[in-house]
């Protein structure tokens, strides 16, 4: 062979290296990767084959399917979308996918590793492949009397339910919300639905969940909290001792004096009546009395400044660290720059209701296969023991006055014990904007035990402001929640 036909011999059989290179190259190094690429349309198309599973509250779904023309052969439908969005979350041809309907995929879309087996025994017989269940803790009852309460209140707000013995979601609703159905397309009705939902042209921002996201200062349903410092810390030994509580209260290392709402009989006033009445000045000295490490430490007990994954992302409520003696009391009574979800104060009513202990909230009960074979069951979860038994009992006594003879008596239910704390939360520069309203509250069972605890919070700009109370808008709320969960027990 001569010199030029040897040179382009080696240069071919570089080449045709340089192929199976690269081919080897794309199919056992870049394979998972191009599989799954967003811009695959292959994935997108493989993705919408068959019939998504269901997310299941109470036995009975609330999604579903139907087919469509194009590519795509099954979009997602909701039933009550808007009532359930803030726990379904949405599934979207053309906008991916959010809250359970993206963190429980692979077990809806049946892709999970788990089913893996049942796939490939699909795959021999011929059968089309299904995906598989999500079902939850949710209490339709609850969560219809949650959402209807928000919406003839109007405004915007949001309710937390939990079973305080286990942890689980019993309601989870946001107002105003969105219908996931409208979204769950790619056509011009989808992209328009979408734009309609987005907060820069929609600024009571129906996509937003506030049950988990949106942290509001709690106002005086913090005092719940404080009073459980006082009890564990010792400052206080019972709910009927005497505080040492003048009127007025200068707030240490100032000259401002801690202003109470009203002429309340605030002045050495016991934890009990403080707590009836809702004094700022008790409560703020308490917190100031206790200092900012030990408020601090109650309130990582309870859940604050941590986020809480349930498996939706819950933001972190905040209660801060090296305040001035002065900002820690009125941190202590739920402002400054103390913030929670309604998550939070759902969990900080439960702890109490539970004799002190935390369960870690959940709202998924167990996944499904096809089949309706369990996969993987939630047990529940000890989180933390914020208070003992005795002083949870303490603390139950004085939120049971408040729903009998207090700020909260539009929460009572005849023949249930029900306790209970208001909140009117300072909103905005000066407190300028109107007052957010909070209700936090458990039931209790004859044997003292206790079905259900709720938060509740209402955000109302068109209320009339001298209107606007825990106990006024957001009581009513709770007191309809409870009622559904304790009905259901019946």
């Amino acid at each position: 062979m001569n010199k030029p036909l040897r040179r382009v011999a080696i240069f071919c059989g570089l080449l045709i290296l340089a192929l199976l290179i690269r081919d080897n190259w794309l199919q056992y190094v870049q394979a998972d990767g191009l599989r799954t690429d967003e811009h695959n349309r292959r994935v997108a198309i493989e993705r919408y084959a068959s019939p998504r599973g269901d997310i299941i509250v109470g036995g009975e779904p609330i999604t579903g399917h139907t087919t469509t023309k194009g590519d795509f052969q099954y979009k997602r439908t909701y039933k009550d979308g808007a009532m359930w969005a803030p726990v379904t979350g949405f599934v979207s041809q053309a906008f991916g996918a959010n809250q359970l309907e993206s963190i429980e995929d692979g077990i809806l879309t049946g892709n999970d590793d788990r089913l893996f087996f049942r796939n490939t025994l699909d795959m021999l017989t011929g059968k089309n492949k299904e995906g598989g269940n999500v079902v939850t803790t949710l209490n339709a009852a609850a969560q219809r009397a949650a959402y209807e309460g928000l919406k003839k209140q109007g405004g915007k707000g949001s309710v937390v339910a939990l079973e305080p013995s286990t942890g689980k979601i019993l309601a989870l609703a946001s107002f105003p919300s969105y219908d996931p159905s409208t979204i769950a397309g790619n056509g011009a009705s989808d992209a328009e639905a979408w734009n309609k939902l987005q907060k820069k042209d929609n600024p009571n921002d129906p996509m937003l969940n506030r049950a988990l996201r949106e942290v509001y200062p709690p106002g005086s349903t913090f005092k719940v909290l404080t009073a459980a410092a006082a009890l564990e810390n010792g400052l206080y030994e019972d709910a009927d001792q005497n505080t040492e509580t003048p009127l007025p209260w200068t707030m240490p290392g100032t000259t401002t004096e801690l202003k109470n709402e009203g002429d309340l009989p605030c002045e050495d006033a016991t934890l009990r009546e403080a707590l009836r009445v809702s004094c700022n000045t008790v409560f703020g000295k308490v917190g100031s009395d206790l200092g900012n490490d030990k408020m601090l430490e109650m309130a990582k007990k309870f859940g604050f400044t941590e986020e809480q994954f349930v498996p939706v992302r819950s933001s972190a409520s905040v209660f801060s660290e090296d305040m001035a003696p002065s900002e820690v009391a009125l941190s202590s009574i739920g402002q400054f720059n103390t913030a929670a979800t309604p998550l939070q104060m759902a969990m900080v009513s439960a702890a109490v209701a539970n004799n002190g202990t935390l369960m870690k909230p959940y709202m998924v009960d167990e996944l499904q296969a096809p089949s309706l074979d369990t996969i993987e069951k939630t047990d529940p979860e000890e989180m933390s023991k914020p208070m003992s038994a005795k002083n949870a009992q303490i603390l139950q006594s004085m939120m049971e006055t408040v729903v009998e003879k207090g700020t909260g008596t539009n929460a009572r239910i005849p023949g249930v014990t029900v306790g209970g704390k208001t909140g009117t939360a300072q909103h905005g520069v000066d407190n300028s904007e109107n007052p957010y309203a909070w209700f936090i509250s458990y039931a209790k069972n004859s044997d003292g035990s206790s079905p259900v605890a709720v938060a509740v919070v209402i955000e109302d700009e068109n209320a009339v402001r001298d209107d606007i109370s825990g106990g006024g808008l957001a009581a009513p709320i709770a007191k309809s929640v409870m009622e559904a969960v304790v009905k259901g027990k019946q």
